[in-house]
This record gives structure tokens, sequence and C-alpha cells, in this order.
């Protein structure tokens, strides 16, 4: 990430958060906007032309999004006056807003280990991620599919999030999307998020003694996602951002086949 774009994200980013009224309608609108600007390279071009005024490229977001919510056209004008690196970049920029958008108008719901189940479901369906990620297809035939299958198994901002990603891959892997958004939802709770891979479930006295000891390591409040795999055989695998520690039996013995054969 460039660092314009850096600066232009965190300028959208605090748009959103001192917009009044944010809901899932305007989380909706944000992702609608990413659809629109997406099918039109002349018109993300524009937006994202920083040699332009940026009075100018404001008006064009009140010609094109002048319906929308109040919230939602406070937000893009902001994401607009803002210098990016790309224009995939300022798509990328109102696609994170989306998904803060989802987690502000739902904060008792929980996004994360939802977002965590549906990337765990796909990566156990590769033809299904296949179908996700490929080109081919219509959008909303995708996200029509997502809706389906997460009909009263995940709450409405999950849904909106996972559905919206899914009718625009642009290149990225739908499970690293999936994470990607995951990230999004936990830094706007001001958290972080830690996937543990472990033999067998961690008891609740585990579970709390392990978040409290990442919570002191990382000065953050983490949530935690347990993988159960074999493979492990004893021990866990933490990856937090781009940490990972790794206190396994297995990697313990895989460092002593290593000693023996040097």
């Amino acid at each position: 990430m460039g660092s314009a774009t850096t600066q232009a994200l965190a300028a959208t980013t605090s748009a959103l958060q001192a917009a009044p009224g944010v809901d899932l309608d305007v989380a909706r609108e944000l992702f609608a906007a990413v659809r629109v600007l997406a099918g039109s390279s002349q018109l993300s071009g524009a937006l994202s032309d920083a040699s332009a005024p940026a009075e100018g490229r404001q008006k064009v977001v009140a010609s094109v999004f002048g319906t929308f919510a109040p919230a939602t056209v406070a937000v893009l004008d902001a994401a607009v006056r803002e210098r990016w690196s790309s224009a995939a970049d300022l798509l990328t920029g109102i696609e994170e807003a989306g998904i803060r958008a989802a987690a502000i108008a739902a904060p008792q719901a929980d996004i994360e280990a939802e977002l965590f189940s549906v990337a765990r479901t796909i990566a156990a369906n590769p033809e299904l991620e296949l179908a996700l990620g490929s080109r081919l297809g219509e959008a909303s035939a995708k996200g029509a599919l997502i809706e389906k299958l997460l009909a009263g198994r995940a709450a409405e901002p999950t849904v909106i999030i996972v559905a919206s990603l899914a009718q625009l891959p642009r290149e990225r892997r739908f499970r690293s999307m999936l994470s990607w958004a995951l990230r999004v939802v936990a830094d706007q709770r001001g958290r972080a998020v830690a996937t543990v891979f472990a033999a067998a479930e961690l008891t609740p006295a585990q579970t709390e003694r392990l978040q409290r000891t990442l919570a002191a390591r990382y000065d953050t409040e983490v949530s935690l996602n347990v993988v159960i795999d074999p493979d492990v055989v004893g021990g866990i695998r933490i990856e937090i951002g781009d940490d990972v520690i790794d206190a396994t039996v297995s990697s313990r013995l895989g460092d002593l086949r290593q000693r023996l054969a040097g």
C-alpha cells in the first residue's frame, strides 16, 4: 500500500466514524458504489485522478450517488477528496468503508466469528471457492448464491459483506478477501484476531488464559479463532497479523529431526 493510499484510507475511515446515522443501508450503498465504479474505468479513473480539482470530483459524486444516504455521500466525498495511489486503491478504500459500516451498524453481531466460519467452509469446498472467485458468471448471481447459503446461518451484516465481496473479486482469492474483511472488522472494534491451530478444542480456562497472554503481548484485545488440526499432534500454533508463534509438538519434532540429520 502506497503512502498516498495509507493517508487517503485514514481520512476516509475518519469520515465514516464522524458520519451520523451509519446503518446497514449505508454499508449496502458503499458496496453498491464500488460495483458502479468497478463497472466504469472512466468513472473510477476520473474520481481517483489527483490532478483534477477535488471540487470537481465531489460534483461527480453528487451527480452519480446523490440519491444515497447523507452518510454514504459524506464518506464518498471524503474518499474522492484524497489522493490515492491508483483507481484500484480507491475502490478498495470504499470497500473497506463498507465493511466498517456493517460493523458499526451491528455492534452485537459476531461478524468476525461468522466470517471465519465462512472462510473455513469455503476452504473445505474448492469448487465453491473457484466459482466465487471466477470472473465468469453474473456478479448478482454470486451474491444471490451467498445469500442463499448463509440464510439463517449468519447475521445480516455478515451476509452483506460476504455477498458484496463475492460480486467483485477483482483478481483476489475469495478466502483472502474474507480474511482481510475479518481483520477490518476486528480493527474497527479495536482488537486483533488470532487464529489458533490445535489438536483439540481449547477449554474455557485455556481460551481465557491465551487471550490474556496475547492481549498483554500485543497491547490490545484479541479475538481467537480456533482450528482443529490433527497434524498439530500437541501444543498450539498461533497466527496473529504477520506473526507466527509455533509451540506445537510437530514443530519440535521437526526441529529435532533437523538437528539429528545435521
